[in-house]
């Protein structure tokens, strides 16, 4: 055997199989893994040019992969008014003022990532926007993509009144007057989102670069953009991906989930196939469809299987959104399934997981059983008898684990809403578990941080990470379906790679896989579990090539 190029000794390793990290040591060359073993055994490899890496105190794990992510977006908010860190409502006006100043030339001001817990009922207000920035329109999409804050100039350009009709899949929050007060859900974001000067593709290429650059400094070798496409006024990003592949620029390895047109039907299936085969170029595959089947539940869009309370606990007629109508959505899936595409949908209400796993089911039984791997993102409330069915269908349950925990939009804007006993069914990773249910780890940035540690510590915990100002209260969330420290690093390792069909080359530490791989400063199987969020990473590789060191 030839001389290995990289060696890691003298630490602990975590395989990615579900098993804690013990004691081992990894040798690379040409890209790929030749040796898992002892000290002895992988230095035995090692010549005069290998570099030897000490893992210390540190762990080695297989490179971390996101399953639902959308980092183009997530780049290109970095360098626009990015609101993401930002806690309080008067820190975020604070924030669009200074950014608005900076930039003088800009003709819309442009960003987002507020949180909806900054303010009262989660809706913002064109008057605060006005008192910053009076003279030019102002799009601020929210963390989690399903609302837009406007100030008057931007709700004057749409043209946009009290006479303005709601969009069929949205909502324009009004007051008393029925006047327009500046917040506008789902689909009624495009009605100013549309008149966003567009970005062009140099905008574009650099938001991935960004993108690529965050996501290995947190360990990140891979992922699923789960839009790829033309939505809300955003740019077609497929062709930033096949350009950043064919550059050579891209290094990890990606999947693009094509966006399925809400509007459409079955129609649009051929040009998906058309896509599907120009996208594949290097590292990047553009082999699944996603299929946003609600909204969120915030702001009483994610579709549920019986109607919201009001503010007085009274149950309301607002039961949300089913985007796609389920009966549409039954032929789509057994069409996509039949054309060889892997479904990703955005399922986070109980009817909506109902509802995709309706869809699979029916795929099954047109199609019989195949490996195409379904998935269901987010699944924030899964009705119990819907739980056994994720393994049943094989349907892989898409977890964003920093969503399960204590924080105000849980406690205020959820709680309240759902009422017992449904908001109990929230985020039931434990029980998906016990039933067999296949978990992959993701984390929806830029809705909510991508830092594989800051999700895994909540998903072991069911607690806010250390660093996270917006946590609330001491108590754990729903304690009774936290995952092991192994189950949920196993989530964003092997289980994201299986779900991204990488699983015979990435996620795990074995022989001939490429060495995609993450060293951490510490080993989170040795620190308190409150401190697991706390771990940082310090060096990131793939294929053998150092990306990322801190």
């Amino acid at each position: 055997m030839p001389n290995a190029d990289l060696v890691f000794v003298a630490g602990r390793v975590f395989t990615g199989r579900g098993r804690p990290a013990a004691p081992g040591a990894v040798a690379v060359a040409n890209g790929r893994i030749v040796a898992v073993g002892t000290d002895a055994e992988v230095q035995a490899l090692a010549g005069p040019s290998t570099e030897v890496v000490d893992i210390g105190g540190g762990l080695l794990t297989p490179g971390f992969q996101d399953a639902h992510v959308h980092p183009v977006y997530g780049g290109a908010q970095m360098s626009q008014c990015d609101l993401h860190d930002i806690v309080t409502a008067d820190e975020s006006v604070a924030a669009v003022a200074s950014y608005a100043a900076d930039h003088p030339e800009l003709p819309w001001i442009l960003g987002g990532g507020w949180s909806l817990a900054a303010f009262p009922g989660g809706t913002p207000t064109k008057e605060l926007l006005d008192a910053v920035v009076p003279d030019r329109p102002v799009f601020l999409p929210n963390r989690d993509g399903h609302g837009g804050w406007v100030n008057s100039a931007a709700l004057a350009a749409a043209g946009i009144s009290r006479d303005t009709s709601d969009p069929v899949d949205g909502r324009i929050e009004r007051d008393a007057e029925r006047e327009p007060t500046g917040c506008l859900h789902e689909g009624a974001m495009s009605l100013v989102s549309a008149l966003v000067p567009p970005s062009t593709a140099a905008d574009y290429d650099r938001a991935l670069d960004v993108a690529q650059a965050y996501l290995f400094s947190l360990g990140i070798t891979g992922w699923q953009d789960a839009i790829v496409g033309e939505v809300n006024g955003r740019p077609d990003n497929l062709e930033t991906y096949v350009r950043a592949a064919r550059d050579g620029r891209l290094k990890a390895r990606v999947v693009g989930a094509l966006w399925w047109d809400r509007s459409s039907g079955l129609e649009q299936i051929p040009e998906m196939v058309r896509r599907r085969a120009a996208g594949e170029m290097g590292r990047f595959r553009a082999t699944s469809v996603k299929i946003m089947q609600d909204g969120v539940a915030e702001n009483f869009t994610a579709a549920m299987t019986a109607p919201y309370l009001d503010v007085c606990g009274c149950q309301t007629q607002n039961a949300g959104l089913s985007f796609v109508d389920p009966v549409v959505l039954n032929y789509a899936v057994v069409a996509l399934d039949a054309e060889g595409f892997q479904v990703h949908f955005h399922a986070l209400g109980d009817r909506a997981v109902r509802e995709a796993l309706d869809a699979i089911e029916a795929a099954r039984a047109a199609n019989g059983m195949n490996d195409l791997r379904h998935h269901l993102a987010h699944i924030q409330v899964v009705h119990p008898d819907d739980i056994p069915r994720f393994a049943a269908l094989g349907a892989a349950a898409n977890m964003q684990p920093l969503w399960a925990c204590h924080e105000p939009q849980m406690d205020e804007l959820t709680i309240p809403f759902l009422g017992e006993p449904r908001w109990r069914w929230q985020y039931p990773f434990g029980d998906l578990e016990r039933a067999g249910a296949r978990l992959v780890g993701g984390s929806d940035w830029s809705v909510s941080s991508p830092d594989v540690m800051w999700g895994t510590h909540v998903a072991v915990t069911r607690m806010p990470p250390p660093d996270d100002a917006a946590g609330n209260g001491t108590a754990p969330f729903l304690p009774e379906q936290a995952l092991s420290l192994e189950s949920a690093l196993t989530a964003y390792t092997q289980g994201s790679a299986w779900v991204n069909h990488l699983d015979d080359v990435t996620g795990t530490l074995d022989v001939g896989k490429y060495a995609d791989l993450a060293l951490l400063e510490r080993n989170p199987f040795e620190v308190d579990p409150s401190e697991i969020g706390t771990v940082k990473v310090t060096q990131t590789f793939v294929e053998g090539e150092r990306v990322f060191a801190s």
